[in-house]
């Protein structure tokens, strides 16, 4: 079983900053993606960034440079700083782990989300 651990969300007034932090554990071989979706009400979920095994990341054309994913393969684990938010990036964000490899199955799992705040 694998869990997923998310951990940062709040409250903020724009052009603030925040990090969010995730955590993959328990029968975990390899990683294949680890990254943050968000989703706001009333809207789809749309990746904010990721990044894959081989440290190259990718991010969501609204993010223009403002936010950077890192990654620590051997936790699993990745942090999201967010810098200079604005209202519109209110949001739940959920950090998900793809192509998990247990020993027999690829799987993807999701975090239960976490709420970011940006006030103007």
């Amino acid at each position: 079983q694998v869990q997923v651990t998310e951990s940062g969300g709040g409250l903020v007034q724009a052009g603030e900053s925040l990090t969010l932090a995730c955590r993959g554990s328990g029968s975990i071989s390899s990683v294949s993606l680890l990254g943050w979706y968000r989703q706001a009400p009333g809207k789809q979920r749309d990746l904010v960034a990721a990044i894959g095994r081989d440290g190259r990341a990718s991010y969501g054309d609204f993010v223009k440079g403002r936010f950077t994913i890192t990654r620590d393969g051997a936790k699993n684990a990745i942090n999201l700083r967010m810098n200079d938010l604005e209202p519109e990036d209110t949001a739940i964000y959920y950090c998900a782990l793809k192509g998990v490899w247990d020993g027999r199955a690829f799987t993807d799992y999701w975090g239960q989300g976490t709420q970011v705040n940006v006030s103007a």
